[in-house]
């Protein structure tokens, strides 16, 4: 059974949201080369994407 989890709310300028975004695509990279799944961090990468265009 899943439990649904405390969504968490940050106030990041855009700085900090380019640097959290690049770091995670350095990470998704790092795993891809190591041949692990990346489907999780794809998909907050499309959030934070989503609202760093905003």
């Amino acid at each position: 059974m899943f439990m649904k989890s405390k969504k968490i709310r940050i106030k990041l300028d855009r700085f900090e949201c380019n640097l959290l975004i690049n770091g995670m695509i350095e990470f998704r990279n790092m795993l891809m080369v190591e041949g692990l799944p990346t489907e999780e961090i794809d998909e907050l990468l499309l959030k934070l994407i989503d609202i760093y265009e905003k």
